[in-house]
């Protein structure tokens, strides 16, 4: 058996349609009867000021005097009256002795009958009026004495029925005038809550309420930085994972803030606040290498800017040990290309009976490769910056630069601390080493020299290349995310010198650049060596992007 399907409850829309229109319909109802009580009340007033004036004119007549005299009253009287009645719209005219017997009357049958009434005000001489159900139904009637001599010698009755005062109200008019503004009120309710159904897509309370309860929960669970402006570049939301990618504090609120006060680096909010819409950019912060894309949000005109953003700095520490790797696969490659020949040189003595040349030649490559890795090894007997400085000089050497490591060099295994992760060594001296080699490529002589050692409490790394050196005119600009001297291309030109400052300044050391003494540039980082100095220099502010960039 199927079950029904319980109704859908009410949008948000029709639930403020249906109340509004319950209570413009009350108003109305209200004013339409406030208006009808008014109007009976005034016609009601009307009515009485007319019977009163009928009433003491046929009072103050001198023919109604000299007829109440005569013998026969009404046969003077009743004509009178019927004419009276007529020519002044009032439904009746009665006048009576002061006993309160009737003379007139419209119907003829009813007179020498009581009158129905109160005439004990009249009988002392005082006009009055009063509602008062009689021969012909309720009515509003005056009453009034006649007077001759100082004396009452009958009483003058000129009222109008209850029903006629109904007549003078319009409640038709009053009834098309409230239906009128009803429909009106109904009309203009309905177009604005069809523009309220549109802009809440026909949910009701509960849906509302649920969406948003979701929304939050979405926000606060997304990693992804998201960020979103309003038509003006002022933050309209930002959720957790955008405040810590974007380095702005939990506790501080800043919807409603521009974005240019928010002390993001120069190219960055210049992305945020592009009209047109990124793709993918690379921007980098005081600590994180960050993807940004925007994307405006527009219904026939710009209403804001939607922003997501990515931390990649992981992932771009890793592309930089993935390239060192793969630089070390290439001279592998090449050195076991070479190493095949050496072999066949050595196997071809052999057979053409040179043993004692062919001993000679190998051992000769084995005391050269042997003393290179010795060379280093010596020098610096840290792990990974030992087996990176190897990579490198074998790297270098496919590329026809000669990688040195300077005899003043001196690192001991076990000396850098924790705080200082052997990736972040790798991008500081990796990057620069390429740097360095790019730059000496072609040159005379073609040499790259590093030195790592220790001064005091901070760890030492310099690299010198022979190349065309620094232009003095470029030496900020070489620390800004992007430049490079070198064509621009899918590999990411300008980056790599970012990183190392990036990194340098994680760590709470300093890098600067220089001209060598032999032309070149030479680059010097300085690194803290206790494990409470991290963090303690402060990121410079102004430098284009917060973490300069430069060429890799």
């Amino acid at each position: 058996m199927r079950l029904p399907v319980p109704p859908r409850p009410r949008s948000l829309a029709g639930q403020l349609f249906a109340m509004q229109a319950v209570l413009l319909a009350l108003v109305v109802a209200g004013y339409a009867l406030f208006t009808y009580v008014s109007d009976r009340g005034q016609a009601e007033e009307a009515a009485r000021r007319q019977a009163t004036a009928v009433a003491r004119s046929i009072a103050d007549a001198p023919s109604v005097r000299a007829a109440i005299g005569t013998s026969d009253p009404t046969a003077l009287l009743q004509p009178y009256a019927l004419k009276v009645q007529h020519d002044t719209g009032v439904d009746f005219v009665t006048i009576m002795n002061p006993q309160g017997i009737r003379w007139t009357h419209p119907q003829r049958s009813e007179i020498g009958k009581r009158f129905l009434g109160t005439i004990s005000r009249a009988q002392r001489g005082e006009t009055f009026t009063e509602t008062y159900t009689g021969t012909l139904g309720p009515s509003v009637r005056a009453v009034t004495p006649v007077t001759a001599d100082g004396h009452v010698v009958g009483l003058v009755s000129a009222g109008i029925k209850v029903t006629a005062i109904s007549q003078r109200v319009q409640v038709t008019a009053l009834l098309a005038v409230a239906a009128g503004v009803l429909a009106l009120g109904a009309i203009g309710t309905y177009v604005i809550n069809a523009r309220l159904r549109r802009h809440t897509h026909g949910m009701n309370a509960a849906e509302l309420s649920r969406m948003h309860d979701y929304h939050q929960a979405a926000l606060h669970a997304v990693r992804e930085g998201l960020l979103m402006l309003d038509a003006r570049y002022r933050v309209a939301l930002i959720n957790d994972g955008g405040r810590e990618l974007l380095g702005v504090p939990r506790e501080k609120d800043v919807v409603g803030t521009s974005v240019a006060d928010l002390g993001l680096p120069v190219p960055l909010t210049g992305a945020l606040l592009a009209s047109e819409p990124r793709v993918d950019e690379v921007h980098l912060t005081s600590s994180r290498v960050l993807v940004v894309n925007t994307s405006p949000v527009s219904g026939g005109e710009r209403r804001g800017t939607v922003v997501t953003l990515r931390d990649v700095t992981e992932l771009q520490s890793l592309m930089g040990e993935l390239d060192s790797e793969r630089g070390f696969v290439q001279a592998l490659r090449s050195q076991a290309h070479e190493a095949a020949n050496r072999l066949h040189t050595v196997v071809s003595l052999i057979e053409l009976g040179r043993a004692e040349e062919a001993a000679d030649f190998a051992t000769a490559e084995l005391e050269l490769a042997q003393a290179l890795t010795d060379q280093v090894v010596a020098a610096v007997s840290e792990p990974v910056l030992a087996a990176l400085l190897l990579g490198k000089t074998a790297q270098a050497n496919e590329r026809g630069v000669e990688l040195v490591v300077s005899p003043d060099s001196g690192l001991d295994d076990g000396l850098l601390p924790e705080a200082l992760p052997a990736r972040d060594l790798v991008t500081i001296l990796g990057n620069l080493v390429d740097n360095a080699v790019d730059a000496a490529r072609g040159g005379l002589p073609a040499r790259v020299t590093v030195t790592a050692r220790t001064e005091g409490a901070e760890l030492l790394l310099r690299v010198t290349d022979t190349g065309a050196g620094v232009d003095p005119a470029h030496a900020d600009l070489v620390f800004q995310r992007g430049f490079s001297t070198k064509p621009a291309g899918p590999d990411g030109r300008g980056l790599g010198l970012a990183l190392v400052r990036q990194a340098v300044h994680r760590h709470g050391g300093t890098l600067s650049v220089a001209e060598a003494e032999e032309g070149g540039a030479v680059f010097e980082v300085r690194l803290p060596l206790a494990d409470g100095a991290r963090g303690r220099v402060p990121v410079p502010a102004g430098d284009g992007d917060g973490v300069p960039g430069g060429e890799a």
